[in-house]
C-alpha cells in the first residue's frame, strides 16, 4: 500500500472514530500515528476523500461523505440541511437559501434530487442557493418545509 493510501485510510478511520474539528487536530492525530503531514497535503487528502466540514452545535467537524447520502447515493436533504443551513429569505417566486461555506452545492443537489413539485430549478454558488419556484404560494410552502427540515421551526 502506498504512503498516500495508508495516510488516507488513517484519515478516514480517525474522522469516523473521533470528533475532528480542524485540520490541525487531524494533523496532530496523524502525528500520533507516526505520520507527519503538511497542511497542504492534508487539504489535498481531505478534498480527494470528499470529506465535508459541517457546522454542529459544538462547532465544525469533518464527516464522511457517506453520512450525507442515502443508500442509493443521493444526497439526503434531511441530513444535510440541519448541518449546513444558515438562513433563508425570499420574494415572489424566488428563495435565497444561505448555507455555511461550501454548503450550497450539496444542498442544491439534494433539493434537485427531491423533485419537489414547487421547484422549477436551483442555482448554487459557494454558500448561496437561488431556488426558483412556480408561484409565491409555492415559495411560501417550500420555505416552511425547508425551515422545518433545517430544524428552524
Amino acid at each position: 500500500m502506498t504512503k498516500k493510501r495508508v495516510r488516507q485510510t488513517s484519515i478516514l478511520d480517525l474522522v469516523s472514530s473521533h470528533v475532528v474539528g480542524s485540520q490541525e487536530e487531524l494533523r496532530m492525530l496523524l502525528l500520533e500515528r507516526g505520520m507527519d503531514v503538511t497542511q497542504a497535503t492534508l487539504s489535498r487528502d481531505l478534498r480527494d476523500l470528499g470529506l465535508a466540514r459541517v457546522s454542529t452545535e459544538d462547532g465544525g467537524r469533518y464527516v464522511l461523505p457517506e453520512s450525507l447520502v442515502s443508500d442509493d447515493g443521493k444526497p439526503l436533504l434531511d441530513n444535510l440541511l440541519p448541518q449546513l443551513f444558515s438562513r433563508i429569505d425570499g420574494v415572489g417566486e424566488l428563495i435565497v437559501l444561505h448555507t455555511v461555506r461550501s454548503g450550497a452545492q450539496p444542498i442544491a443537489e439534494a433539493i434537485d434530487q427531491e423533485e419537489y413539485e414547487e421547484v422549477l430549478g436551483t442555482i448554487a454558488g459557494d454558500d448561496t442557493i437561488l431556488i426558483v419556484t412556480r408561484s409565491a404560494e409555492a415559495r411560501a410552502s417550500l420555505t416552511r418545509r425547508l425551515l422545518n427540515l433545517a430544524g428552524e421551526v
